[in-house]
C-alpha cells in the first residue's frame, strides 16, 4: 500500500470552553452489504471474529485520516470529520477513508470472509458536543446530515463510495467522480445528487485568468531574486508567503511567464504542486520529472522508459543512463514505494545538478508547507549542492506565514517575500473584474468588497455565490473552510476571546470580554493583544473588532443559540438593563451539563 503523508492531526477544537459548537463536518456512513444472510450461515464464534477484524479494519482507516468513530450501529460504522477541529480538507480525508476501506476490505478478507462494503459521504452543519469528539463517543453531533449519510449510503454500489454535492464540491480536482442520478431519498424534501467517487486524480495546475492585480511589486522582487542567482551563479531560495487564497500560486505562475529568460540564456522551469495528503513523501518530484520529460498517464512502461531516457541524453553519462531512467520510471510509476522513491529522488536530484551545469534552472514547488519534511530535506540538500558547485539555481516556494523552513546554509540568499493582503483600490478592480466575466453588474463590486478583506480567493468565491437578486447566499463553502480551519489554528483561549469579540459586535474591551466569558480580571488583554498582533483583530477606539467580517460572521455561527442568548444576558446584567429575547436565568447548559465558559 502507498504510504500516505501530511496527514497532520487538525487543531483540536475541545480546548475551546463551551460544551457544544456548530460546525460544518463531513460524515461517513458504512455498511456491509448482505450481512443478514451472511451471519445466519456462519457459525457465531466466526461472526464474532469476523466482526473482531472487520471493525478493527475501518477503525484503523478512520484513525489514519483522523475520522472520530461516532458509533456502531449493527454491522454500520458511523464516523465523523472535522469534529474536532479543522484543516480545510474533512471531506477529502473522509472520501480517501472511504476509498481506503474498500480497498483494505479487498485485500484482506476478516476471517477468510470477503466483505462487500457500501460507503455513503455527505457533508453539512452539526451540532457537535466537544468534549464527546472521541471514539464510541455515541451522540457527539446531531444534525440532518447524518440521516443524510446513511441514506446515500444505501445507494452506493457494492464496494463504491458515494457522495452529495456539498462534498463534490469540496473535493473536486482532487478525486475522480461521476454522476449516478439524482435520487428521491426518504424523509427528504427534495431529490440528492449523488456521485461516485471512483479514485484519485493527479493534480492538474490551476487555470489562471485576466491580469495579475495587485501583485507587480512583488513580481518584481521574487523576479530579481532569481535573475541575481543566475548572473552571480550563486543559488537563492524565494519563499512567497501568504495566507490561504492571498495568490500564493498565481504569483509563481506569473514569475514562471515573467522570467523565461535571463540575460538571453532560457531558464529552464521545473515545477511541481503538493496537494493535500500526497500518496508519498517524494511524489511532488516524481510528478516533476514526469513533466520534465513529457510523461503522459496513459503511457505504457516502455515508453515511459524511453522517453525518461531521451530526456537524460546530454545530461548523463551514457553508461549511468540507463540505470537513471530505470529509477525515474519505477519512482514515476509508485511515488509511494519508499525504495523507489527513495533511489528515484537520487537520480532526480543528480539530474537537476547537471541540467543547471548547463543552463539556469528553477526548482518550483507550490504549497511546499503540506509536504512531508522528507520534500523539504531533498530541496535542502540540492540547494547546498547547488551553492558548492555555484551553479546558476534558484528554489522557489509557496507556504503559509505560519510554516517556518529553517535553512541555514542559506547564508544571506534567502528571501521571504509576503503576500499581504490586497488593497481597498486593488480589490475593487479585481471584483469588477470577476463580475464582468460573470455577467454581474460592476457597482456590485462595493458591497463585495468590506467581505472578501483583500483576499482573491475570497473574492472569486463570493462572486460565484451570488444569488439572483445580487447578494451573496451566506458565506460560500470554500471561504467556510478557510475560516474554519483559521479559528482551529488558534488556541483555546484565543478561539473563545475572537469568538466573544464577535458575538459583542460592537467595540470589545478586555473588560467586556471578560464579563462575557466569566473571566476573572485581567485574564482577557494579553490574549486580546495577541489576536491583534496576528491580524485578527483591529483597534477600534478604546476596544478591539474582529478585523475580517467574514471571519467575524462565521466565529458567530459557530456558537449555539443558548450560549449567544447567554452572553447577552450577561452583557445585559453588566448594564442593568433587561435582556432582549427570551429569559435566560443561570449558565449555558449544553446537554453535558453546565459550562462555566472559563477557559480550558
Amino acid at each position: 500500500m502507498a504510504t500516505i503523508v501530511g496527514i497532520r492531526k487538525p487543531a483540536t477544537a475541545a480546548r475551546w470552553p463551551v460544551p457544544e459548537e456548530r460546525r460544518v463536518v463531513t460524515v461517513l456512513f458504512a455498511d456491509i452489504v448482505g450481512s443478514t444472510g451472511l451471519i445466519e450461515r456462519l457459525d457465531p464464534e466466526d461472526v464474532r471474529e469476523l466482526q473482531r477484524e472487520y471493525f478493527a479494519t475501518v477503525a484503523g482507516v478512520l484513525r489514519r485520516w483522523n475520522g472520530v468513530v461516532e458509533k456502531y450501529i449493527g454491522d454500520a460504522v458511523m464516523a465523523l470529520f472535522g469534529a474536532h477541529g479543522s484543516d480545510g480538507f474533512e471531506a477529502y480525508r473522509a472520501v480517501r477513508a472511504g476509498l481506503e476501506i474498500q480497498d483494505a476490505l479487498d485485500r484482506r478478507a476478516p476471517a477468510g470472509t470477503r466483505l462487500r462494503v457500501r460507503i455513503g459521504v455527505a457533508t453539512g452543519e452539526v451540532l457537535v458536543d466537544l468534549a464527546a469528539t472521541h471514539d464510541g463517543g455515541h451522540g457527539t453531533a446531531s444534525g440532518a446530515v447524518i440521516t443524510t449519510a446513511a441514506r446515500l449510503q444505501e445507494y452506493a454500489p457494492p464496494g463504491g463510495v458515494v457522495v452529495c454535492a456539498t462534498t463534490r464540491r469540496a473535493t473536486a480536482g482532487l478525486v475522480e467522480q461521476r454522476p449516478l442520478a439524482t435520487m428521491a431519498v426518504a424523509g427528504k424534501a427534495f431529490p440528492l445528487d449523488i456521485w461516485r467517487v471512483t479514485g484519485l486524480v493527479r493534480p492538474a495546475p490551476a487555470r489562471h485568468h485576466g491580469p495579475l492585480i495587485g501583485r507587480r511589486r512583488e513580481l518584481a522582487t521574487a523576479g530579481d531574486e532569481i535573475t541575481r542567482a543566475v548572473r552571480d551563479r550563486q543559488p537563492r531560495w524565494i519563499s512567497l508567503v501568504g495566507p490561504a487564497g492571498s495568490g500564493r500560486s498565481r504569483l509563481l505562475h506569473e514569475l514562471a511567464r515573467a522570467v523565461p529568460t535571463v540575460d538571453g540564456r532560457a531558464v529552464r522551469w521545473c515545477v511541481a504542486q503538493c496537494p493535500p495528503y500526497p500518496e508519498g513523501a517524494l511524489a511532488p518530484l516524481a510528478d516533476m520529472a514526469r513533466a520534465f520529460a513529457g510523461v503522459r498517464d496513459t503511457d505504457p512502461a516502455a515508453t515511459v522508459r524511453r522517453r525518461l531516457a531521451g530526456a537524460l541524453d546530454g545530461l548523463l553519462p551514457p553508461a549511468r543512463r540507463g540505470a537513471a531512467a530505470h529509477a525515474l520510471a519505477d519512482f514515476v510509476a509508485a511515488p509511494g514505494d519508499a525504495g523507489a522513491a527513495g533511489r528515484g529522488a537520487e537520480v532526480w536530484r543528480e539530474v537537476l545538478l547537471a541540467l543547471a551545469a548547463e543552463v539556469p534552472v528553477v526548482v518550483a514547488v507550490d504549497d511546499l508547507d503540506r509536504a512531508a519534511p522528507t520534500l523539504s530535506r531533498f530541496l535542502h540538500r540540492l540547494f547546498a549542492a547547488a551553492s558548492e558547485r555555484r551553479l546558476p539555481l534558484a528554489v522557489v516556494a509557496t507556504h503559509g506565514p505560519g510554516w517556518a523552513d529553517l535553512l541555514p546554509e542559506a547564508a544571506g540568499r534567502r528571501r521571504h517575500v509576503p503576500l499581504p493582503a490586497l488593497g481597498a483600490v486593488d480589490t475593487g478592480r479585481l471584483l469588477r473584474q470577476l463580475l464582468d466575466r460573470a455577467g454581474r453588474p460592476a457597482a456590485l463590486a462595493a458591497e463585495l468588497r468590506p467581505l472578501v478583506g483583500g483576499n482573491p480567493a475570497v473574492a472569486r468565491a463570493y462572486v460565484r455565490a451570488l444569488g439572483e437578486d445580487g447578494d451573496p447566499a451566506g458565506v460560500p463553502e470554500a471561504v467556510r473552510r478557510m475560516v474554519d480551519a483559521c479559528l482551529d489554528r488558534l488556541d483555546g483561549h484565543q478561539r473563545a476571546v475572537l469568538m466573544a469579540a464577535a458575538a459583542h459586535r460592537a467595540n470589545a474591551d478586555a473588560d467586556t470580554v471578560e464579563r462575557l466569558l466569566d473571566w476573572p480580571a485581567g485574564r482577557a488583554e494579553p490574549v486580546l493583544r495577541a489576536l491583534l498582533a496576528g491580524g485578527l483583530l483591529r483597534r477600534t477606539g478604546g476596544g478591539y473588532a474582529v478585523a475580517d467580517p467574514t471571519i467575524a460572521r462565521v466565529a458567530r455561527q459557530r456558537l449555539p443559540r443558548a450560549l449567544r442568548t447567554a452572553f447577552a444576558r450577561r452583557l445585559a446584567a453588566a448594564v442593568h438593563i433587561p435582556p432582549r429575547g427570551p429569559a435566560h436565568a443561570g449558565p449555558y447548559r449544553g446537554r453535558r451539563g453546565t459550562a462555566t465558559l472559563a477557559a480550558a
